[in-house]
């Protein structure tokens, strides 16, 4: 690994496993956007509360990025795509899925990468 951004991705899974919002929000630029599979998450709030619930759902879970492909990188923005897979605990039977994430990353005036936008698709 050679660039920052992907450690910024790195990190940003590494956040997202800790079940912690505010390791998560440290990840973010303030006007992140995410399209899930079900909804449109706008404002940090809505976020969290999408993040929190997935984390009440499906207990310990595991999330991890495979096969990243980075399509566009420069100085400023970084985008990838990759298939996610989770596994956990849903309603106390083990289970796991899989489907396809694209991210896209901007640093910021700080000189540090923030995950702008984030569209998962469930399944493959």
């Amino acid at each position: 690994m050679n660039n920052l951004y992907e450690q910024a991705l790195n990190d940003y899974i590494s956040a997202t496993n800790t079940h912690d919002f505010t390791n998560v929000q440290r990840m973010l630029h303030p006007n992140v956007v995410y399209w899930f599979t079900d909804k449109k998450c706008t404002t940090m709030t809505e976020i969290q509360h999408y993040f929190e619930n997935a984390w009440e759902a499906i207990k310990e879970e595991i999330y991890e990025a495979r096969d990243v492909q980075w399509l566009i990188t420069n100085q400023d923005t970084a985008t990838c795509l990759y298939t996610y897979c989770y596994s956990g605990y849903y309603n106390g039977k083990f289970v796991s899925g899989q489907g396809r994430a694209t991210n896209i990353f901007v640093k910021n005036k700080k000189n540090e990468w923030k995950l702008i936008h984030e569209h998962l698709s469930s399944g493959l």
